[in-house]
């Protein structure tokens, strides 16, 4: 049907809302509630537009639907009018530390005010406003909750309840003392939170962001007497140029490196590594499992929210759970036992930080298992945003950097540790070994299309010497919740399941830059791929520093030392 919108004829499809088709026609409506793929709130009113044919009214776009021959201005006098009061309402009730704010520059908010030129603000006893007083919920290991700075939105809580299941947060209260918060009021440290950070990427303000590790690594970084060593995740390469600027997709990993080393770290190592280390473990667990009729099916267990989630929801299956470290706590405790011993420090002495695209690693790298004799195998976790932050501290000019490689032993890696940062990249990683495992011949095509793309969910099956086996690659709990009541109802023709956390894995990780649209998302995803494609070492077990390791080290995957220290266990947990 055609609409007409600021006085341009555009085409719209039955049924769809006047948001999406004028964002489709590259026609700009601000918002700050609206979430692609979920059903529409109309919560913030921000993005309401003016409609002739109704009598000049002024409606949420974001909930309404077309009809043929509408008449819509999307920036006519009443309808700035009416944003712009919305925004002073909003500002009338919102702190003014601006200044150091966690989102400053980067405030939705504050960009809205910004371009609707509003200058004042409203006194909150004109308009009856009682400004909230509440404290910082610093509790969680991951994530700091500023409830002053919060306006209601209801992403947050809508990401966490329909999109990963877990309900962490909700409205409490009603009227002018509504607020987001956790059950009873409570902390999030005593709640269902799982630690996956989408609630601070889609949060329009600094009422949710990650809990900064970034003067703990200053400080590590200025003491002379530790050995500080970072390692990087495979999805941060295709990820951290977009922080300054740089399209998306593009591959920034020698940069990175050379950054790395100006600011002083002693060893910079690529976690790339410790995923082919964990596919070694991983893909031994699974044929082990195979042939001596264990449990099945058997499902990964690098994903630290997806760890908590089973926890919590689903202790049934704990034993499905693979025993493996994640590549990030793999990388900090070779760090700590082998490379400790090769360079004659102790490990004590070793200021250990990784950088991950996942504010759950924070989590992670603090329980209980992660240590040794009182030792963490990981000190500090940055996020992509932190890292980001960081170059800019040390005023880091990416153009001025020539490209360098990671650090030995742990900077060589196959192309299959690095698709780890993709949803599907895991499994794919693990049935190029655990085929060559079981059947002692290599896979004719490496390329397994099955497992790849965006979908939430994607099921297969490989012919592994002669046996039919089940995978199933998910991302978001919710898809995975989906797939577990499945397994409980008798679902059984899946052996290996892979549970990323975030939809569409580590490149859309809650620690990624924020407001990511699905282009970029894409771009990051294709970038992983090409690497794959072009690069020589395309399987885990081809990787010379990973055999070297385990000549020198493991002796062999699944041996008594590997399984002290690159697995370990979990427990059913309680919560509120």
């Amino acid at each position: 049907m055609k609409i007409t919108v600021n006085n341009r004829v555009i085409e719209a499809k039955p049924g769809e809302t006047i948001f999406k088709a004028v964002t489709r026609a590259g026609i700009h409506i601000p918002t700050l509630c609206y979430l692609e793929g979920l059903a529409p709130s109309g919560a913030c009113r921000i993005c309401v537009v003016e409609v002739d044919s109704m009598g000049g009214r002024l409606i949420p776009s974001c909930s309404f639907p077309v009809s043929e021959n509408m008449v819509i201005h999307t920036h006519s006098p009443k309808a700035v009018s009416a944003r712009k009061t919305i925004i002073e309402l909003l500002l009338s009730d919102h702190p003014d530390d601006c200044l150091y704010c966690v989102r400053n520059g980067d405030c939705e908010l504050s960009k809205l005010a910004q371009d609707y030129g509003v200058r004042r603000r409203l006194n909150p006893v004109s308009v009856n406003i009682e400004k909230k007083r509440k404290y910082m919920d610093l509790s969680s290991p991951s994530l700091v909750r500023d409830p002053e700075k919060c306006i209601l939105c209801g992403k947050c809580i809508r990401v966490c309840e329909e999109i990963q299941n877990v309900s962490a947060i909700d409205f409490i209260n009603r009227g002018s003392k509504m607020e987001v918060a956790c059950a009873f009021d409570e902390s999030l440290n005593t709640s269902s939170c799982i630690n996956c950070g989408q609630c601070v990427v889609v949060c329009p303000t600094g009422a949710l962001s990650e809990k900064s590790h970034i003067e703990m690594v200053i400080d590590a970084l200025n003491d002379p007497d530790k050995m500080v060593v970072i390692q990087h995740a495979p999805s941060i390469s295709v990820s951290i140029a977009e922080e300054f600027g740089m399209p998306a997709g593009i591959d920034a990993c020698g940069i990175m490196t050379s950054a790395l080393r100006t600011i002083g770290f002693d060893k910079v190592f690529d976690t790339s590594f410790s995923a082919d280390l964990t596919i070694m473990e991983e893909a031994s667990e699974f044929v082990s499992r195979l042939q001596n009729n264990g449990t099945f099916p058997m499902m990964t267990s690098c994903s630290p929210g997806w760890i908590k989630y089973v926890e919590q929801f689903y202790p049934d299956f704990l034993n499905n759970l693979s025993t493996c470290k994640s590549p990030q706590q793999m990388m900090g405790a070779v760090i700590k036992t082998y490379f400790a011993e090769k360079e004659n420090i102790e490990p004590s002495k070793i200021f250990s930080v990784s950088v991950m695209p996942c504010t759950a690693k924070k989590f992670e790298c603090e329980r209980p298992e992660m240590s040794r004799n009182g030792v963490p195998d990981i000190d500090a976790v940055l996020t992509t945003r932190e890292l980001a932050q960081l170059f800019r501290l040390y005023h880091i000019d990416f153009n001025a950097l020539e490209a360098e490689g990671a650090d030995t032993p742990f900077g060589t890696r196959s192309t299959a540790g690095k698709i780890f940062g993709a949803t599907g990249g895991v499994t794919e990683a693990a049935i190029r070994t655990a085929y060559f495992l079981a059947t002692g011949k290599e896979l004719t095509d490496l390329k397994i299309e099955a497992a790849r793309g965006l979908e939430g969910r994607k099921e297969f099956k490989i012919n592994v010497g002669g046996t039919d086996l089940g995978f199933a690659v998910v991302n978001s709990l919710g898809q995975a919740s989906k797939l577990l009541d499945e397994i409980r109802k008798g679902k059984n023709d899946v052996h290996f399941i892979e549970v990323m956390t975030c939809p569409g894995g580590c490149i859309n990780g809650g620690g990624q830059p924020r407001n990511t649209d699905k282009n970029a998302v894409i771009a990051r995803l294709k970038k992983l791929y090409e690497i794959d494609k072009d690069e020589q070492i395309r399987m885990s077990h081809r990787n010379i520093d990973i055999k070297d390791l385990y000549d020198q080290y493991f002796e062999k995957p699944l041996s008594e030392k590997s399984h002290h220290i690159l697995h370990t266990h979990y427990t059913k947990r309680d919560v509120i």
